[in-house]
């Protein structure tokens, strides 16, 4: 992650907070950010150098306009677009909400698995994790079909590989070994 973008979302986080407006600011972040995900055309405007300060400001606040993005989170992305810092801001958000993570002592992990969990496996995934981590624990899951079954787990800097694949490779090893 870029200076640029953990300078900018430290300034949002603080302006946030001072308003009391972490989890709205939150909220409209991840919606815009959904909004880059899904529209190929918006990507490009972010990423591309091509357009002038005022084209980017001026389609951001149209796009803004009919998401219904609005307070401290749209203030926030136009004055981003009119410093020509747009390419940054998918980056200004996730350190946004890893500030937020901080703030509320929520630990990150992500789980890869090889079949999609329903929604009560990843409640106990969680809830194991948390029992772990000692405090709350948002869970990013994976899947990755070549794990065969079980699966990775990476929170912090720990990770564990508890998945069928690897399991068979080290007994594939240890085969190789013997004979």
């Amino acid at each position: 992650m870029s200076g640029v973008a953990q300078r900018y979302a430290t300034a949002l986080f603080e302006l946030a907070e001072e308003s009391g407006a972490i989890d709205a600011v939150a909220a409209a972040l991840d919606a815009f950010n959904g909004l880059i995900k899904g529209s190929p055309d918006l990507a490009r405007l972010i990423e591309s150098p091509a357009f002038t300060a005022e084209e980017q400001v001026g389609a951001i606040k149209a796009v803004l306009e009919k998401a219904g993005i609005s307070g401290i989170a749209a203030n926030f992305i136009g004055l981003v677009a009119s410093k020509r810092r747009l390419f940054a801001l998918p980056g200004m958000i996730t350190a946004y909400k890893r500030l937020v993570a901080e703030a509320k002592g929520i630990v990150s992990a992500e789980v890869t698995v090889a079949v999609a969990q329903s929604a009560k496996r990843v409640d106990e995934i969680r809830a194991a994790l948390k029992g772990v981590a000692g405090k709350d624990v948002d869970v990013a899951i994976k899947v990755d079909p070549a794990l065969i079954g079980g699966l990775i787990v990476k929170m912090g800097s720990r990770m564990v590989d508890a998945s069928l694949k690897t399991k068979l490779n080290s007994i594939r090893l240890a085969m190789k070994e013997v004979g």
